[in-house]
């Protein structure tokens, strides 16, 4: 179910006129398989993303405030979208939320 959320964002994601420019040079299945860890993570699963990862992985695309809320209100509508639990996506937002300080860079 996992990898269906994350593809479903990452085509929401390449469609965003703010955000597909950030993965024009991207290898995207490879992101694809972290971004999947990293969601599998949040909603309890085993597979873990350090912080120290997220930033080093985020520290020279210059993303702006903007384009994080705008992937946020793509993962949220995402997350609804298959079903998960208000709750649930609540708690994922929650720790998309606590980590924007090391996706932000500018």
């Amino acid at each position: 179910m996992i990898s269906r959320i994350v593809l479903s964002f990452y085509d929401r994601v390449l469609d965003s006129d703010v955000l597909a420019p950030y993965f024009e040079h991207v290898d995207m299945p490879v992101l694809i398989d972290h971004q999947t860890k990293f969601i599998a993570y949040l909603t309890g699963g085993p597979a873990s993303i350090s912080d120290e990862a997220l930033r080093l992985a985020h520290a020279n695309r210059g993303i702006d405030r903007a384009a994080f809320e705008e992937m946020r209100r793509l993962l949220a509508e995402t997350l609804e979208e298959h079903g998960l639990e208000p709750a649930d996506v609540d708690s994922v937002m929650a720790e998309i939320d606590r980590r924007a300080g090391l996706v932000v860079t500018r």
